[in-house]
């Protein structure tokens, strides 16, 4: 009896060092599947992203490494600011008091990340129109109105 759980032991022992090889060339093989192949490049260059239609949307990004060619699926938004492109990521600071002879109010922005490499400046200036003029309630005008329909 001794004899039949040992070799049920030996056996067992086995059985888990092969799944455990198998299990490490699995992981191998879908590591470089999810590369694209294996690559002893290091410094990839990567362009803008470049929307399929119009300004906005799905798109490709093309990287070049020596003589090497990749490309990666992208996505630009349509919020965008084209000014300084969806891979330049600032950080803006509060708006400022609108100006009357533009029009407009400004704000500035300091580099944060730029994604892939991108050429980002790194600082910028930014601006929006000034929002119209909107008349506000006072709460005596609300009392009257509270009173009428009463």
């Amino acid at each position: 009896m001794r004899g039949l759980f040992s070799t049920v032991v030996v056996l067992l022992l086995a059985l888990m060092m092969v799944t455990t090889e198998a299990g490490k060339n699995k992981k191998e093989k879908g590591a470089k599947g999810a590369k694209g192949g294996t690559s002893d490049c290091a410094e990839w260059r990567y362009g803008n992203c470049a929307p399929s239609n119009g300004d906005c949307g799905v798109g490709v990004r093309e990287g070049t490494c020596n003589d090497q060619t990749r490309k990666l699926k992208c996505k630009v938004p349509c919020n965008w600011k084209k000014d300084f492109g969806a891979d330049c990521k600032y950080k803006f600071g509060t708006w400022g008091e609108c100006d009357a002879a533009t029009g407009s109010k400004n704000r500035s922005g300091t580099l944060k990340k730029a994604l892939y490499n991108a050429e980002c400046l790194p600082t910028i200036q930014v601006s929006k129109p000034c929002p119209a003029k909107t008349k506000t309630k006072t709460k005596e005008g609300k009392r009257k109105g509270e009173l009428e329909s009463g």
